[in-house]
């Protein structure tokens, strides 16, 4: 039997320390290393351990059409994530 886990990553932080980047974007949604935003090494983490049921909630800047998708998030062959 496969134990049901949700996962809820806080990323509403108003990333002052992050400025300019975060002028017109949410921390979470701020590009690292040109391919990635800081937020895909979490939910990398969180798929990668079997967790695919997760909310992002935000709170500065939000919503963020960095952080949002109409199908969701994609991680490889796998369903989209809502």
């Amino acid at each position: 039997m496969r134990t049901s886990v949700l996962a809820m990553i806080l990323a509403g932080g108003e990333g002052t320390r992050l400025a300019p980047l975060t002028d017109q974007r949410a921390k979470p949604a701020v590009p690292f290393g040109g391919k990635y935003r800081i937020i895909d090494f979490v939910l990398s983490n969180f798929v990668n351990s079997g967790i695919d049921s997760i909310f992002v909630l935000t709170q500065f800047k939000s919503p963020n059409d960095a952080l949002t998708s109409p199908r969701g998030l994609v991680f490889s062959n796998r369903t989209p994530l809502n």
